[in-house]
């Protein structure tokens, strides 16, 4: 009787540890999905704009979704930047998202090199680039403002200026040659009714800016507003070119980006009106309110939400693609002349709450997630 009910409980036993597979019962935890880890390649760490896309990222899409998020220090040649990619390999990342711009084709080669999925999360690539490499199996595509977009938000800020009436203007221009402040910059001084070069044909001004590798102000002819200085970049050296600005006592400070993050202050002190290209940050809601920042063309920081859901796409085996190419889709800015406008964009893309949420991003995360359902996300939001 003994043995009958031992050899009874033997089998009950097994099938109860048969069922507790078969049912997912405690005895088979479910596996907990692998932590993604993906690399930021940054060319700033400092400005406005690139503290809000960072704390969207870190903040927002790190706690929900299960990724890591590896962000570079400043990065500021395409060494750094192929370096970096390769330290990013050996870490064990699986993509890299590129917010940096000195060389963006050999940060595609680089990562193609290393099997890393590589995506462009602000600006694009020139045309012929992408033609070129539009193919790569490790290119995801590239969400962010297009060169003629760029060139646009120059020459809206250039018109805003022409029209206000103003006699004399400085111009900030942070990165030439990068190529979205060249094609800004050119936009600028065709909306300010300039020459450059003897032309206002934008490829032509283009053009000569990439050869100039800056704004030879010798080269402008501008009849109805004089340009009394231009600048670019940051450093010691800056400071002494923006007091030089300053002391020409122009009626506007035009920049193509991060002048609110480096001269803000000064300019305020100054009483000097100013504009920028940049994003909708506490810090650039505070110089329009209190401050003398009057245009501020720019971007949500959640806007590189949808790169970051076709990078997870691909690195789960769901690439989304446009007829077997990389995603190519241009943003637009949003312009806020008054702080009523700046206010109501900002509010509307707050920190717990962006425009590219959670359930936005879910319903393009998955398989046979269609390029035409993730290009509408884009475009509609």
């Amino acid at each position: 009787m003994k043995a009958k009910y031992a050899n009874f409980a033997k089998k009950a036993t097994a099938l109860v540890l048969v069922g507790a597979v078969l049912t997912g019962s405690v005895f088979a935890k479910p596996k907990k999905a692998k932590n993604v880890k993906i690399g930021v390649l940054v060319s700033d760490v400092s400005g406005e704009e690139a503290l809000g896309f960072r704390a969207y990222y870190e903040k927002y899409i790190a706690s929900a979704y299960n990724v890591t998020f590896k962000y570079t220090e400043q990065l500021t040649n395409v060494e750094e930047e192929k370096s970096a990619i390769e330290k990013f390999a050996a870490q064990g990342c699986k993509a890299i998202i590129s917010l940096a711009s000195s060389d963006r084709v050999t940060q595609l080669q680089t990562c193609s090199d290393y099997k890393l999925y590589y995506a462009i999360a602000s600006g694009m690539l020139e045309d012929d680039q992408y033609e070129q490499y539009k193919n790569n199996p490790y290119f995801v595509g590239q969400i962010g403002p297009s060169m003629e977009t760029e060139f646009q938000a120059g020459l809206e800020m250039g018109k805003y200026f022409a029209a206000k009436g103003v006699k004399s203007v400085a111009i900030y221009g942070a990165f030439i040659p990068n190529p979205m402040h060249v094609y800004r910059t050119a936009g600028v001084l065709i909306g300010l009714g300039a020459t450059y070069g003897g032309t206002n044909d934008k490829n032509a001004v283009v053009g000569q800016l990439f050869g100039d590798s800056r704004v030879n102000v010798a080269k402008i002819s501008s009849p109805k507003v004089a340009i009394k200085s231009y600048f670019q970049g940051f450093g010691e050296t800056t400071t002494d070119e923006l007091n030089a600005a300053i002391q020409a006592k122009p009626d506007a400070f035009l920049s193509v980006g991060m002048a609110t993050t480096f001269f803000t202050s000064q300019l305020n002190a100054a009483g000097i009106e100013f504009s920028d290209i940049d994003s909708f940050t506490s810090g650039n809601g505070k110089a329009m309110k209190d401050g003398k920042l009057v245009y501020l063309a720019g971007k949500y920081s959640s806007s590189i939400g949808p790169i970051f859901a076709a990078v997870i796409d691909a690195v789960n085996g769901n690439s989304i693609r446009n007829k077997g190419n990389a995603i190519s889709l241009s943003q637009n800015y949003l312009v806020a002349k008054n702080y009523a406008d700046f206010d109501k964009f900002y509010t509307s893309d707050s920190g717990s709450s962006p425009i590219f949420d959670k359930s936005k991003l879910d319903s393009v995360i998955g398989s046979n997630v269609s390029y035409e359902a993730f290009k509408s996300l884009v475009e509609n939001n």
